[in-house]
């Protein structure tokens, strides 16, 4: 079922910061945190330090209403720099590939810092900002 998330970056605090929300909204993660080390290597792709490697690489957890908080640390050795603006974008996690290339096609139009949907080895995933500034990112998990 077609769901809509909030995506935090951090610098490199995911982990203590979903620990306190986890407290103050009294749920629990959904699955286990995924860590840098996690990520299947690509070729080309820079090394990571080894606190680098620990960071978080996605988070999620329910908070009111089915909303899920979801986040993960951006690496500045990986080209990412947080910064006001960056640190927040809305997931929309369609039903299907097709409802995800709709979207981002409406959504990316007049946009800037664009990636197309593609298969990665989660799912099908792409991101934009559109052209009122707004970061938007879409997912659509693999089958399980």
């Amino acid at each position: 079922m077609a769901s809509v998330s909030i995506y935090l970056n951090f610098a490199g605090n995911a982990e203590e910061a979903f620990n306190y929300y986890k407290d103050v909204f009294k749920t629990e993660f959904f699955g286990p945190m995924a860590r840098m080390k996690d990520i299947p290597a690509h070729p080309g792709a820079p090394a990571l330090s080894e606190s680098e490697l620990n960071k978080i690489m996605h988070v999620a957890l329910p908070i009111l209403g089915g909303t899920q908080l979801m986040a993960t640390d951006m690496l500045e050795s990986m080209g990412h720099k947080l910064v006001k603006g960056n640190n927040v974008t809305i997931s929309l996690n369609p039903d299907t590939k097709d409802e995800a290339d709709r979207l981002y096609k409406a959504l990316s139009e007049g946009g800037m810092h664009t990636v197309a949907p593609h298969d990665e080895f989660w799912g099908y995933w792409g991101t934009c900002q559109d052209r009122f500034g707004i970061r938007w990112m879409f997912n659509v998990m693999k089958a399980q």
